[in-house]
């Protein structure tokens, strides 16, 4: 039931008015459902290891709840929010450059990127992007939006999907998140409406999608640099040791009695409290914490093998395998892994002959196309970076489909 007397709801707010990011508090607040539910917590599987300088891909779905239109936002602003990711996760960020020279040194492409789920958890097609009335006009970071039983929505399967709930948080909360092992019913991400994107209906000082990017940095294991400690640090070699968080935008350098040297915080740093316009980098430590939680072993790991952003699999049943999909077809395709090249072959030249072959990354970019002249084709794909891929045998009754890894050339 949600909280109706409003001196409560008063009390509360002069708790919680100054309060940004509440990932901090999450494990306090919801601990009871948690011990309640151990079962129910991430399950961590052993799958293949990351590949030394891979484009790890995260596919997204985007639950907005909505009370009143406003709070519906539009698709271009959903959308603006998933390149603001990718942007800033891979440096592309336009304001890259506003990185004081000495913290230059340290900041770093995370090779993590971002793509809105073309596949539903039954295997059909579907844009990413959720829309439910409510009739809650508010939430608390309680994890109530999480649930359809709540008034909010469920979970897609947390080991293929990050969850992104775009809704109208109460007070000055602008977001929070499940850390790596939470349960798996409510992991992923919780966003204000209002700063979500950099397109549409925004908060002036939070309008370039960084509040979405310092709490998926949380659900990728990152603390807050002050690790919310008076005088703390976050655990990572290159973030320096900081009184307490950075608001508004501070003038470089700002330092404190805890500062370690001149150069003061790294209030530019995405895992700070500062204004949108003033974030602009992750550290190279901070990305080997965040690409540690893929490991085989560990809690993203699952999301290597997660397929759901290749619409192409989208049918009206459950998803496919790793190996081929659709109709089964006489033709081998190796190796997998592969580093150089990958070989097309079939026993029956009539099968492969005249027939076109695409190659895809997981987000559906087109790499490679070559139409086979022969039963045995070796294609060279020296200059297609390490990843995931599908191949794609087109002309046939049914068209063949292949999921490929490519190593990087240091692999062992």
């Amino acid at each position: 039931m949600k909280i109706s007397f409003t001196l409560f709801i008063l009390s509360i707010a002069i708790n919680t008015s100054a309060q940004r990011c509440a990932t901090k508090d999450y494990p306090e607040r919801n601990i009871s459902s948690v011990a309640q539910n151990p079962s129910t917590r991430v399950n961590v599987t052993s799958g293949r290891d990351t590949l030394n300088n891979e484009v790890i891909v995260v596919p997204v779905v985007i639950h907005v709840l909505y009370n009143n239109s406003t709070q519906n936002i539009s698709d271009a602003q959903v959308l603006s929010q998933i390149k603001s990711l990718n942007d800033d996760y891979r440096r592309f960020n336009a304001d890259a450059e506003k990185t004081p020279i000495p913290f230059q040194s340290v900041a770093a492409d995370t090779r993590i990127v971002f793509c809105v789920a073309k596949v539903d958890p039954n295997g059909r097609y579907t844009t990413g992007i959720i829309r439910k009335y409510t009739k809650e006009q508010l939430w608390l970071s309680d994890d109530e939006m999480k649930f359809s039983s709540k008034g909010g929505d469920d979970a897609w399967d947390s080991k293929k999907y990050l969850n992104i709930w775009v809704c109208n948080l109460f007070g000055r909360t602008l977001g929070y998140a499940v850390l790596p092992g939470g349960p798996v019913e409510s992991d992923g991400v919780v966003i204000q409406y209002n700063v979500f994107g950099t397109t549409g209906t925004l908060n002036p000082e939070f309008s370039k999608g960084r509040t979405t990017t310092h709490e998926i940095g949380h659900w990728l294991g990152l603390k807050h640099l002050w690790g919310d400690t008076q005088c703390g640090d976050d655990g990572i070699d290159d973030t320096p040791q900081q009184q307490t968080n950075n608001t508004y935008c501070p003038s470089f350098p700002h330092t404190s009695s805890c500062s370690v040297d001149g150069n003061g915080d790294m209030f530019m740093n995405y895992m700070d409290f500062t204004d949108d316009e003033c974030m602009n980098m992750f550290t190279a430590s901070q990305k080997s914490e965040m690409r540690s939680q893929f490991a085989a072993g560990n809690p993203r790991n699952s999301f290597l093998s997660s397929n759901v952003c290749d619409s192409s699999l989208a049918q009206a049943g459950p998803l496919p395998g790793d190996t081929t999909v659709g109709q089964k077809v006489d033709i081998a395709v190796y190796p997998n892994p592969f580093a150089n090249e990958v070989t097309i072959k079939s026993d029956n030249s009539k099968e492969l002959i005249g027939k076109t072959v695409r190659m895809y990354d997981v987000t559906g970019k087109l790499f490679v196309t070559q139409i086979l002249q022969s039963q045995k084709t070796v294609i060279s794909l020296t200059k297609l970076p390490p990843g995931i891929y599908f191949l794609k045998i087109e002309g046939m009754r049914n068209t063949g489909v292949f999921k490929l890894i490519k190593q990087s050339r240091y692999s062992n």
